[in-house]
């Protein structure tokens, strides 16, 4: 009979708008505002209604970094990079020779490449000829950019698993990199994911009618679950786990900061944009029958909650006939939706929440929609709980359907 081993936490980096620790993150959280802000379009996209955005500011790569490391990553692939570095430093596994002989690998994925190098092969076949398309241009631009240059500046040389899955591209990298690491197929893995921002992203949803028009209230959008709300807002990061067999992190002493139990993914298999009530619900499912948890084990939902309108139903209903009224949040109200960044963020601060008790509130949450679920939401000054468990879904365009199940470590 197959061994199965124990995966666990042992290292995370994290680049958001609000910063990159954990302490920075829950200061703004606590703090009830969000990192929208107006950004004036209309001179460049004339035809772009939704002018918001929850950017990083200033971002710049580690001055470290050399320009041959540089010349293969476009933003997305740069801020996951950065988010590796920190998670291997935080793991004590940074510069650790052992990393490269095969014993770790690397999931991650984004919804893209680096749109603007996109652009630039765009305007090659457009018009014959790009002033900026070079011979790393299709390298920056790959859907599997992120986990390809993670795994050469680390010099990875255990399995690679890219993940370009739009919304669920970070939880579905930890996902795959949890049953490789279960299943005995290899000891630790970098997993997560990432995504820059970018106008066209807001195009994509504004074209659908599900970005938020709110330009003059950034800090009050977006507004997940609300009865006043008008869609996402799009945000940008990156975030990163080291994740580790328990058996391997105890023989090196690692720190650890929760255990991986269980994890779920489907498919609505029935349209591209419309998530299904039905299969959301059988996701989670999935993901608490290999955690061998019942429903009311879990102490806290951190839902996807993109502030649209048949995404907010169908998750809470689907929520709701799993679990009853069981507490829930978004944390895409205070950072938006980092897109392919989401999963591994949204699971790093579930985590976080978890071990210290305290959960963030849905900021901007005032009136609960009444087509949504009956589910415990989380407002005001956020909620002291004390749990062992926690799930983290997120769904993604083209009906891809994650949920991962977090224990608090105690230490046994």
């Amino acid at each position: 009979m197959l061994k199965k081993n124990r995966v666990v936490i042992t290292g995370i980096g994290g680049i958001t708008a609000f910063g990159r620790d954990w302490e920075s993150i829950q200061t703004a959280f606590k703090a009830g505002k969000n990192a929208v802000r107006h950004i004036d379009w209309s001179e460049r996209y004339p035809e772009l209604e939704a002018q918001l955005g929850a950017p990083i500011e200033h971002y710049a790569p580690p001055a470290h970094w050399t320009r041959k490391q540089l010349r293969s990553m476009g933003r997305v692939s740069q801020l996951c990079v950065d988010a590796a570095e920190q998670a291997l430093q935080d793991a004590g596994l940074l510069g650790d020779e052992r990393i490269k002989d095969g014993r770790m690998g690397v999931a991650c994925g984004s919804s893209s490449g680096s749109p603007k190098d996109i652009g630039d092969i765009g305007e090659l076949l457009l018009t014959g000829s790009s002033r900026n398309f070079n011979a790393n241009t299709y390298v920056r631009m790959m859907p599997h950019t992120t986990a390809a240059n993670i795994g050469i500046f680390f010099e990875l040389t255990g399995r690679i698993i890219p993940t370009s899955s739009a919304c669920s591209s970070g939880s579905q990298a930890i996902g795959y990199a949890y049953e490789a690491i279960k299943y005995g197929m290899i000891d630790s893995m970098l997993a997560g994911g990432g995504e820059e921002f970018c106008a066209s992203q807001v195009y994509v949803f504004d074209s659908l009618y599900a970005a938020s028009r709110r330009n003059a209230e950034p800090e009050l959008t977006p507004r997940p679950y609300d009865s006043g709300r008008d869609g996402l807002v799009i945000g940008e990061g990156a975030g990163i786990f080291v994740l580790e067999s328990l058996e391997h992190a105890q023989a090196r002493g690692a720190k650890i900061y929760a255990e991986i139990i269980g994890y779920g993914a489907n498919s609505d298999g029935s349209h591209v944009t419309q998530p299904q009530k039905a299969t959301m619900q059988k996701c989670m499912e999935l993901a608490l029958r290999d955690a061998a948890l019942q429903p009311e084990q879990i102490g806290y939902v951190s839902g996807h909650g993109t502030a649209t309108e048949k995404g907010d139903i169908a998750e809470t209903l689907a929520t709701e006939a799993v679990f009853g009224f069981v507490p829930m949040s978004s944390q895409k109200s205070y950072l938006g939706h980092t897109l392919g960044a989401c999963g591994a963020l949204e699971a790093w601060f579930a985590v976080e929440m978890m071990n210290q008790g305290w959960f963030a509130p849905t900021v901007n949450l005032q009136n609960v929609d009444p087509a949504c679920g009956k589910v415990d939401y989380i407002v005001g000054d956020g909620r002291e709980i004390q749990t062992d468990y926690v799930m983290s879904n997120n769904f993604a365009f083209g009906g891809v359907n994650t949920s991962l199940v977090f224990k608090r470590w105690q230490g046994e």
